[in-house]
C-alpha cells in the first residue's frame, strides 16, 4: 500500500475547513500552530480569528504590547507562548525585515518555535519535506511501524522521524503533515481509534495485531505538586492593589493579586499571624470582608488550593504594588485562576 497516496485522498475529502488552510500564509500557519500548543481545536479556533482581527499582520503584533498580547491571550494558558508570540514577531520585523524567514534552521531559531512547528510551518507554507510530528502524528505512527519506543524517551525523536520519512510525500510535504495530524484527530483516536473508517488499516501494525491500545508507550506521568494561594483582595476606598509576577515562576508578566504561598492548608486565624500578612498590613488595621470557597487550579506539573480574601483598609499597605480601580481591572493580563474568582465575585458573596 502507498500509504502516503491513500492518505491524502482520505484527506482529500474529510479534512476541517479550516481559516490557516483556506488561506495559507506563513503568518497564519505560524500563529494556528502556536495557540493549538496544548489548545484543543474549538477553543483554539476562537482564539486565532480573535487574533488575527487583533493583530491582522506580523507589524501590527510586533508593535504591540506584550500586555495587548497577553489580554488577547486570557484563558488559553502556557503564557510563555504568547510572549514568545510577541518576541517573534520583532525577530521577524527586525531581523527579517518583516518578512517570515523562508529557511527551516531560520525559523526553528524564532523564539517559541521547536521542531514539530518549525516543520509543520516549512511543509505547509513553503512545501519543505520535513516531518511535523506531533502528539497525534506520534499516536499514528507508533501504531502503523509497531514502534514501541516510549514517546518521551530520548530515544523517540531518532526512530520516529525514521518511521515519517519513509512515509513522507516529498511532492507535496504540507498536505501530507496535514493529513497524517488529520488522522490523529479524527480517526487514529487515544482511546477506542475508528479503524474501520481509517484508510491505512490494511498497513498498520497496532490494527493487523489488534494491540492499538498498547501504543503508544509513554513514561509515566510526573507526580503532581500540590501549593497552596492566599490571595488579599485588598480595597482602598474604590482602589484596589495588583502585581505583576516576576519571569520566573509560573504565569510569568502576568497580573494578580498580592499572594502569601503557605506549606500546607492553614486556618483563617493563622493566616492572621503569617508572618508575611504582618508585614503587609504594619500600621494598618485590616478588615476581612469576605473570604471565599477553595479554589482549585490544575496547570500541567502543579496544583493550586486558592482562596480568595476581600479585605478592606482606610491606609496604604506595606507592599510594593499597583494602585488601581476596579473598572481598570480589564485592562490588565490576568491568569485563568484570577479571572474565574473576578467573574464570580460580583454574585458570590462568602461572609467570614
Amino acid at each position: 500500500m502507498n500509504v502516503s497516496q491513500q492518505l491524502g485522498k482520505w484527506y482529500n475529502i474529510y479534512k476541517r475547513i479550516l481559516p490557516w488552510r483556506e488561506h495559507p500564509n506563513p503568518y497564519h500557519i505560524w500563529l494556528s500552530e502556536i495557540i493549538l500548543q496544548q489548545t484543543r481545536m474549538n477553543q483554539g479556533l476562537k482564539y486565532y480569528l480573535r487574533f488575527i482581527e487583533k493583530f491582522p499582520t506580523i507589524q501590527v503584533l510586533a508593535s504591540s504590547s506584550v500586555e495587548d498580547v497577553l489580554i488577547q491571550w486570557q484563558g488559553l494558558g502556557y503564557y510563555a507562548r504568547a510572549r514568545n508570540l510577541h518576541k517573534a514577531a520583532n525577530c521577524i520585523v527586525h531581523d527579517f525585515k518583516g518578512q517570515f524567514p523562508e529557511d527551516y534552521n531560520a525559523i526553528r531559531q524564532l523564539p517559541g518555535v521547536g521542531e514539530y512547528t518549525a516543520a509543520a510551518i516549512a511543509s505547509l507554507a513553503f512545501n519543505m519535506s520535513y516531518p511535523a510530528i506531533d502528539g497525534n502524528v506520534y499516536r499514528v505512527l507508533a501504531r502503523l511501524f509497531g514502534i514501541y519506543t516510549p514517546i518521551h524517551s530520548s530515544m523517540a525523536k531518532k526512530d520516529f522521524y525514521q518511521a515519517a520519512m519513509e512515509i513522507m510525500d516529498y511532492t507535496n510535504p504540507g498536505k501530507h503533515n496535514q493529513s497524517m495530524i488529520e488522522l490523529g484527530a479524527l480517526i487514529c483516536l487515544p482511546k477506542k481509534p475508528n479503524c474501520k473508517e481509517c484508510p491505512i488499516a490494511e498497513a498498520c501494525y497496532a490494527f493487523q495485531k489488534k494491540i492499538t491500545d498498547e501504543l503508544p508507550v509513554r513514561k509515566k506521568k510526573q507526580k503532581l505538586v500540590d501549593r497552596y494561594f492566599y490571595y488579599l483582595v485588598i480595597h482602598k476606598g474604590n482602589m484596589l492593589y495588583i502585581k505583576q509576577r516576576g519571569p520566573d515562576d509560573i504565569w510569568a508578566m502576568l497580573y494578580d493579586f498580592p499572594l502569601i504561598e503557605t506549606k500546607k492548608v492553614i486556618p483563617i486565624s493563622q493566616l492572621f499571624k503569617n508572618e508575611s500578612w504582618v508585614n503587609i498590613f504594619l500600621d494598618v488595621t485590616p478588615k476581612v470582608k469576605n473570604f471565599s470557597g477553595e479554589y482549585i487550579h490544575k496547570l500541567s506539573h502543579q496544583v493550586l488550593h486558592t482562596w480568595f480574601l476581600e479585605i478592606e483598609i482606610h491606609t496604604s499597605p506595606s507592599i510594593h504594588a499597583l494602585e488601581i480601580s476596579d473598572q481598570e481591572l480589564d485592562e490588565y493580563p490576568f491568569p485563568e485562576l484570577i479571572r474565574r474568582y473576578l467573574k464570580d465575585r460580583t454574585h458570590i458573596n462568602y461572609v467570614l
